[in-house]
C-alpha cells in the first residue's frame, strides 16, 4: 500500500492511504456543488417570491383603482359623456402618478386654497403647464352626483369666463380635477354667453378668480346645473354658501335666473365695504353684511361703511351708481331685481366712463402744452403724439381691469 503525505486541519501531517484521499476529495467537490446549487435555488425562489409579490400587489392596485373609479362616479361620468361624444376628448383622464409628480405628492406648500368641495394645489404637468389640481373631499353616494355634475358641465361649456377643466383622475381614494391655473385669484353673464345655459348656485367672491389680464374666471361648479334653453327655474334642495344665498330661493327651493343676481349683489357689497358677508362683531349691529349695508343706505350713511380704498380710488358718482345697483340686486322680491345682462351693461358703462375720464385727462394735458414751449411751437410731430395717446386710450379694455378699477381690492 502506497503512502502519501496529506495536510489536514490544525496543520497535522498524517500518512493516509490514497483511496482515503480520493474519497475525501470527492466529498469536498460534492459538498461545493450542493452548496452552490442550494444558493442558486434559493436565489430563484426569492426572485419568484418577489415577482409574485409585485404581481399580487399590482393586481390589488388595479382592483383598488377600479373600485375607486366606480365609487367616484366614473361609470356615471362615462355614461353622461357618452351622449356628448364631441366633448369627451376635451376632458382627459390621467393617472394618480402624474398628479403626484405634478404636486410634489400633494405638498402642503403647494396649497392654493381650501373650500367646501376640497383642497386646491398648484402643480406643473410634464409639458410644463402650470395648473391647479383640486383634490376633492371623500365622495360618498350623496356627493357623487354634484361632483360628476361639475365635470360634465365643465366638459360641455366653452366660455372665456369659466375656469377650464383640463384633466380628471378618478382612480384615487378622492377624485382629482386639473384646472387651468388662474394667477390673480367682474363676473360675466353665464346664462346667455355660455355654450349651454347654466344655473350657478354658489356665486361668492372666493369662486371668482382673476387671470393675468384681470379677466374673471368662475370656479367650483359642484352645485351648478345646466338647464334647457326654455327652462325658467330649477327646483332642488337648497345649496350654496351662507350669506350669499337668495332668501327667496332659500324659502321656496326654486332657483331662478335672478337668484344668482342676489348673490352677485352680495359680492358687490363686499367690494364696496371690504367686509365679509357675515360680519364678526360683538355689538348690536346687524351681523349680516347685506342688512348692515342696506341700513346704511337708508340712513344716508353709505360713505361711512365703505372701504378706504374705494373712497380713495373711485369718484362719488361711480360709488353711488354701484351702491344703487347692489341695492337693486339685493331686492327680496326676485322679480324686482335686474337681470345679469342689465348688471353687466351698467358696470360696463362705469368702466367706459373711467376710460373716457382717462382720455379726457390726457387731452387736457395736451391742451395745456398747446402753443409755444420754451420759444418753440408745436409741429406736426406733436399732433402725432396726441394721436398716439388717443390710440392708447381707445385701446382701453374692460377685460384688462377688475370689476370697477384694477386698483381696487
Amino acid at each position: 500500500m502506497s503512502l502519501r503525505l496529506f495536510q489536514v486541519p490544525k496543520k497535522l501531517n498524517l500518512l493516509l492511504p490514497q483511496h482515503w484521499l480520493s474519497s475525501i476529495f470527492h466529498h469536498k467537490i460534492s459538498g461545493q456543488v450542493h452548496y452552490y446549487s442550494g444558493g442558486l435555488g434559493l436565489l430563484f425562489l426569492l426572485v419568484g417570491l418577489w415577482w409574485l409579490y409585485k404581481f399580487v400587489k399590482r393586481r390589488r392596485e388595479i382592483k383598488l383603482k377600479q373600485k375607486f373609479f366606480k365609487r367616484n362616479g366614473g361609470l356615471l361620468l362615462l355614461q353622461e359623456l357618452s351622449s356628448n361624444e364631441s366633448n369627451i376628448e376635451k376632458t382627459k383622464l390621467c393617472t394618480s402618478k402624474d398628479l403626484e409628480k405634478a404636486t410634489d405628492n400633494h405638498n402642503a406648500n403647494r396649497i392654493l386654497g381650501q373650500g367646501g368641495q376640497g383642497t386646491v394645489y398648484k402643480g406643473m404637468l410634464t409639458d410644463g403647464r402650470i395648473v391647479a389640481v383640486k383634490k376633492s373631499k371623500l365622495v360618498d353616494e350623496t356627493n357623487v352626483e354634484p361632483f360628476i355634475n361639475e365635470v360634465v358641465i365643465l366638459s360641455q361649456t366653452n366660455h372665456r369666463n369659466i375656469v377650464r377643466l383640463l384633466r380628471c383622475c378618478l382612480e384615487t381614494e378622492v377624485p382629482l380635477l386639473v384646472y387651468e391655473f388662474i394667477p390673480n385669484g367682474a363676473l360675466f353673464y353665464l346664462h346667455s354667453a355660455a355654450s349651454i345655459p347654466i344655473y350657478y348656485r354658489d356665486i361668492k367672491s372666493a369662486n371668482i378668480l382673476l387671470d393675468d389680464k384681470y379677466r374673471a374666471k368662475i370656479s367650483d361648479f359642484g352645485t351648478s346645473r345646466s338647464v334647457m334653453v326654455d327652462q325658467t327655474h330649477l327646483t332642488t334642495k337648497v345649496q350654496g354658501t351662507f350669506g350669499y344665498v337668495d332668501p327667496e330661493y332659500f324659502q321656496s327651493g326654486q332657483f331662478i335666473e335672478k337668484s344668482y343676481v342676489y348673490s352677485f349683489g352680495v359680492v358687490l357689497v363686499e367690494i364696496l365695504t371690504g367686509q365679509k358677508p357675515i360680519r364678526a362683531i360683538n355689538t348690536d349691529e346687524d351681523r349680516s353684511l347685506v342688512g348692515y349695508f342696506l341700513q346704511a343706505i337708508n340712513e344716508n350713511r353709505l360713505f361711512e361703511v365703505l372701504d378706504a380704498r374705494v373712497l380713495k380710488e373711485a369718484k362719488k358718482e361711480e360709488i353711488m351708481t354701484v351702491a344703487t345697483l347692489a341695492k337693486r340686486c339685493l331686492n327680496l322680491n326676485g322679480k324686482m331685481r335686474p337681470t345679469m345682462k342689465e348688471v353687466t351693461f351698467e358696470l360696463g358703462g362705469i368702466r367706459t366712463s373711467i376710460g373716457a375720464s382717462i382720455l379726457q385727462q390726457n387731452c387736457e394735458e395736451i391742451d395745456f402744452v398747446d402753443g409755444d414751449i420754451s420759444g418753440h411751437s408745436l409741429e406736426t410731430g406733436s399732433s402725432s403724439t396726441g394721436m398716439s395717446i388717443l390710440n392708447s386710450s381707445s385701446a382701453f379694455s374692460i377685460d384688462a381691469h377688475p370689476l370697477l378699477s384694477n386698483k381696487w381690492g
